[in-house]
C-alpha cells in the first residue's frame, strides 16, 4: 500500500494524512483579514474556510483592539474552526494581506529566546494573540501565503474578506455613533 507524504509547511516534518481524511484530496484554504478602526478602537475579523466545494463564512466584532489583534484573531478563529471540524491534520493554505501574521513563525525563534519581552522589559503587543497562534500552528500543516491588500483587481477571496471586516466595522462604528448621540 502506497501513502501520500506530505510535508508540513510550519514545521517541515513529513507527515501521512490520516486515512479518516484521505476523501479530501485538496489543501483546505483560508482567507483571513481583521481591520480596526484606529480612534474608536472598533475591530473586526473575518475569514472563508474552503473545503473541498464548501465556503464558509466566520466573522466577529470586537471593541477594545487594534488591527494587528483583528488580524491574529482571524487566523485564530480559522484554525479552532478547522480543529472543531476534525480535520486538524489536513494540510491548510492560509491567504493573508498581513505581514504581521504571515511572518509571525519566522519570528518565533527570537520572540522566545527573549520570552516575549521587548527590549524596554514589557510584553510584546498581543503577546496573548501571538502565543496562542504560534500554539495552533505548531498542531497544523500550514502553507501561509501574502496577498496584496485591498486590490480591486487582485485574488477575489481576498476582496471578499475584506469587504465583509469594513463593512462590520462600519457596522460597530454606527452603533457607536448612535450610542453616542444617546448619551
Amino acid at each position: 500500500m502506497y501513502h501520500k507524504i506530505l510535508k508540513c509547511g510550519a514545521c517541515g516534518n513529513l507527515y501521512i494524512p490520516s486515512s479518516k481524511f484521505s476523501t479530501i484530496r485538496k489543501p483546505i484554504k483560508i482567507y483571513t483579514d481583521g481591520s480596526c478602526h484606529s480612534q474608536l478602537l472598533l475591530g473586526a475579523w473575518a475569514c472563508l474556510v474552503f473545503i473541498e466545494d464548501e465556503k464558509v463564512i466566520l466573522k466577529g466584532e470586537e471593541e477594545a483592539t487594534t488591527h494587528n489583534r483583528m488580524e491574529l484573531q482571524a487566523v485564530i478563529k480559522a484554525l479552532l474552526y478547522i480543529d472543531k471540524r476534525g480535520f486538524e491534520q489536513q494540510e491548510l493554505e492560509i491567504y493573508s494581506d498581513s505581514q504581521y501574521v504571515v511572518n509571525l513563525l519566522g519570528r518565533e525563534e527570537k520572540l522566545k529566546s527573549k520570552n516575549f519581552i521587548t527590549a524596554k522589559g514589557t510584553p510584546i503587543q498581543n503577546v496573548d494573540l501571538v502565543q496562542t497562534l504560534l500554539a495552533l500552528i505548531k498542531s497544523h500543516h500550514i502553507n501561509f501565503f501574502k496577498v496584496k491588500a485591498h486590490q480591486k483587481d487582485g485574488d477575489v477571496n481576498n476582496r471578499e474578506v475584506d469587504i465583509i471586516v469594513r463593512q462590520l466595522v462600519r457596522k460597530n462604528q454606527s452603533k457607536h455613533d448612535n450610542r453616542t448621540k444617546i448619551e
